[in-house]
């Protein structure tokens, strides 16, 4: 008998282990290349699998190679922002697919197929796979949220960013704008010239902008989360860019303990500033004004299903602190450097904002009425668009055009080529021309996938309209005390940290006019 139990056992063992084995071999083979195997016989084109790594190896050489040195202000920055997905696309055409890890990622760079992928939202998710779950203490709140629930928290949060709630920030927009330009004016004597280092004062500004309209408090009561999240949006880069271990982030490595840190300490901070909120807002001492506070006041009269946690809200919060900051600075930032470059439209856009507010403070309807300085920030968005991808994944077997996509593949839409491609926009594609937008966006496309620098359809940026009527006010007040030109000493270096960022800085002479 007892014999018995162990023959029964270790055959049970023996029988556990091939099937485990099988599994992993699975995993980590024989699915990859059957998915490559359909992808090639729809005539897909892309390098052979190669086992787990794919091509991130090679893709991370690429990119540290075109980080390594800055290139000139008439260049390709697409060498510089997307040099993998550039070679991928020169070496087996638009049609192709590249690897991440085990991941398949076809390019979709029809902008019909592109509108389709990003309008059905049900369809094609956010893409989650492949990558480490420690990520998600950047990717957070309605971002990473599927089906009913984000559906239901994007209407709650909708709330907050609706135009008449974007009305009544404007004071807010200008106050923040009207300090960095009474610092700038300290800088540069009267009559004269200075060199200022723009992008980190835009920064700020728009640090300040998402403290003042969302927060209810001020840039330095928020500084510190500023620098953690800043801190946390680099090393989740690294993390993303490197090849996914399962359970890699138990581990106790320096990375992964300070990720730890800076989500413990963000969390803190943000809570003490959701307390101190709620506590004015019980007292009757502050209004649901800001984005906080109408959001707690949307919150409190949901049902009790659908009402959000204080986890929920503080993520929320963290994605607003990111999001919002970076995505205004960097439109700014490139902006004023393609100006700098095209004087003329410059003047241009200054005899516009003149005409419209002479020395008067900004206001909504005037703000409407820039239809030049919109054109100017439509093409910076154009040739810098601040997300230089999207990606989605198929959530299950579905046909995209002349195409069926296996559930698990992942779809990529490279703005920065359909941007700067000339069957789209022309020949002058990589050329600075607001005119092309001269009858609105609708106009200026042959599609929707064409020109989509906040992404399209029901998950289009919730804070879109917050950071065009922010980047309008900026260039209003900016554009009617200063001319400005590139200073000899500016390094031309796009880099991505989620959003095209310059990575040395952007040094610009500052004329008061």
């Amino acid at each position: 008998m007892g014999l018995d139990l162990v023959a029964f056992a270790l055959t049970a063992l023996i029988a556990l282990s091939i099937y485990l084995v099988h599994r992993f071999l699975d995993w980590i083979w024989f699915t990859p290349k059957k998915l490559e195997k359909i992808l090639r016989d729809q005539g897909l084109k892309g390098n052979p699998y190669r086992l787990y790594l794919g091509d991130q190896y090679e893709s991370g050489k690429l990119i540290k190679e075109a980080l390594s040195k800055p290139i000139g202000v008439e260049d390709d920055i697409k060498k510089r922002i997307v040099p993998h997905i550039l070679k991928a696309v020169q070496t087996h055409g638009k049609e192709s697919f590249m690897w991440v890890g085990r991941i398949p990622r076809v390019f979709v760079t029809d902008p019909e197929l592109v509108r389709e992928v990003l309008t059905k939202y049900y369809k094609f998710n956010k893409n989650h796979h492949g990558l480490d779950p420690i990520t998600k203490f950047l990717f957070c709140g309605i971002g990473s949220l599927e089906g009913d629930t984000w559906s239901k928290r994007r209407k709650l949060l909708t709330t907050a960013f609706q135009f008449e709630k974007l009305k009544l920030m404007l004071p807010a927009f200008y106050q923040s704008c009207r300090d960095m330009v009474t610092k700038w004016e300290t800088k540069v004597p009267e009559g004269g010239s200075s060199e200022v280092e723009v992008w980190h004062d835009l920064e700020t500004l728009t640090g300040d902008v998402i403290a003042r309209t969302l927060f209810g408090s001020n840039y330095d009561e928020g500084k510190r989360i500023f620098e953690l999240m800043r801190e946390l949006t680099s090393l989740t880069i690294d993390v993303v860019r490197s090849v996914y271990i399962p359970g890699q982030r138990f581990l106790p490595t320096k990375r992964n303990t300070r990720l730890r840190a800076i989500d413990k300490e963000v969390r803190a901070r943000i809570t003490k500033i959701i307390d101190k909120k709620m506590k004015l807002m019980k007292d009757g001492q502050t209004n649901a004004s800001d984005f906080l506070g109408i959001l707690l006041e949307c919150n409190r009269d949901e049902s009790r299903d659908n009402r959000m946690s204080l986890k929920d809200i503080v993520d929320e919060c963290k994605l607003f602190y990111f999001a919002g900051q970076d995505t205004t600075s960097t439109l700014l930032v490139w902006t004023m450097v393609l100006l700098s470059q095209y004087p003329e439209w410059q003047t241009r856009a200054r005899e516009e904002v003149l005409e419209v507010f002479g020395d008067n403070q900004p206001d909504y309807d005037g703000i409407s009425r820039l239809k030049v300085v919109t054109m100017i920030l439509n093409e910076a968005l154009r040739l810098y668009t601040p997300v230089a991808e999207l990606t989605k994944v198929a959530h299950e077997d579905t046909q995209l055009g002349k195409y069926k996509i296996p559930a698990g593949v992942q779809l990529m839409m490279p703005q920065i080529l359909l941007h700067h491609d000339t069957a789209i926009w022309g020949d002058d594609a990589m050329e600075f021309n607001p005119d092309r937008f001269i009858e609105g966006v609708m106009k200026a496309t042959k599609s929707q996938g064409s020109f989509f620098p906040f992404s399209l359809g029901p998950r289009m940026c919730i804070g879109q309209n917050f950071a065009i009527l922010e980047a309008k006010m900026a260039m209003a007040l900016i554009l009617r005390r200063f001319s400005f030109e590139l200073s000899p000493s500016y390094v031309h270096a796009p880099y991505t940290l989620i959003t095209m960022q310059p990575q040395f800085g952007a040094h610009l002479i500052l004329h008061k006019v």
